[in-house]
């Protein structure tokens, strides 16, 4: 068995802790994110890796910066076979060599493609079939270093960001759990990724989520799966500033309405008219409201024409 330090930050991290701990591995120490203001009252609030690392009573480590001499130090002292990293942050190379076998990393993709932070969201409003989870060796450069397995998945056609990051928590945690006994016993066969294909998966800003009803109707339900449940997609009402949270969609290929306008159709559900096809809105939300089924939506209208921009 291996000691360990394990990083992480969310919720996508935790299965993995766990069971890297119930194969026997001796995690000395656990690094997150410094605690951070959360919600209304914008109290700090411990991160999901920071509470199981609590619960399970293991050391923990918060730096605001992974480069100061005294977290450099601590590293050191753990004395670690691998530093883990799952959905933390970038690690300065002068912490490679701190542990025998260097750094692992869990990312949510294929790579070379969907290199950083949003790997999953990306994936999915690229109209990608197919993903999976990759677990690669730290170099000096963002998701560039070495694979170490990698394992595929397909793609619901109506699977959203969520619920695919929820599948690929696991996989990441069963294919971690092969490659780290892979290290241990010296039968890792590390992979140079091929550089030319690598594709990018920047950090998600609110305004990736708004709506270009211009564009095709699978374009568009494709990004309303993949920023669901984050940024989640938008558009705004003609004329107006109110805003309408779009959640689950349907796309209609042979419905024509032009771009932005809605419709009811038969039984009362609203489709909107895009660049190619139209979409059938399944769940809405005006801004302050509660989320609604379509047919909800629709009835709150009271008859009243609508257009987005």
């Amino acid at each position: 068995m291996l000691d360990l330090v394990f990083m992480g930050t969310p919720a996508f991290a935790v299965p993995a802790l766990e069971a890297l701990l119930a194969q026997g591995h001796r995690v000395k120490l656990v690094v997150t994110q410094p605690d951070k203001p959360k919600g209304r009252g914008q109290k700090a609030a411990a991160s999901p890796v920071k509470e199981k690392a609590l619960e399970l009573g293991i050391p923990l480590a918060q730096p605001d910066s992974l480069k100061t001499p005294e977290f450099q130090r601590l590293i050191a002292e753990q004395k670690a076979d691998l530093l883990v990293v799952v959905a933390f942050r970038i690690l300065p190379a002068s912490l490679f060599p701190l542990a025998r076998f260097g750094a692992v990393n869990i990312h949510g993709s294929l790579l070379p493609k969907y290199r950083g932070a949003a790997p999953i969201q990306w994936a999915i409003a690229g109209g990608e079939s197919e993903t999976g989870v990759t677990i690669f060796q730290l170099d000096d450069a963002v998701d560039h270093g070495k694979i170490l397995a990698q394992v595929k998945t397909p793609i619901g056609p109506d699977e959203t960001a969520g619920e695919l990051f929820g599948r690929l928590s696991g996989m990441g945690r069963d294919l971690l759990l092969t490659t780290v006994a892979d290290l241990e016993a010296g039968c890792a066969r590390p992979l140079e990724q091929n550089h030319t294909e690598a594709t990018p998966a920047p950090k998600l800003k609110k305004e990736d989520g708004r709506i270009d009803w211009s564009l095709p109707a699978a374009s568009l339900h494709n990004r309303v799966r993949a920023f669901n449940p984050y940024p989640v997609c938008y558009t705004t009402e003609a004329g107006t500033n109110r805003i309408l949270r779009i959640h689950r969609t349907q796309v209609l290929p042979d419905t024509d309405l032009p771009p932005g306008v809605l419709s009811m159709e038969a039984g009362r559900q609203p489709v909107v008219g895009t660049g190619k096809g139209a979409l059938r809105l399944l769940e809405v939300q005006w801004e302050g409201k509660p989320k609604v089924s379509g047919q909800d939506f629709v009835n709150g209208l009271r008859g009243a024409e609508l257009s987005f921009s």
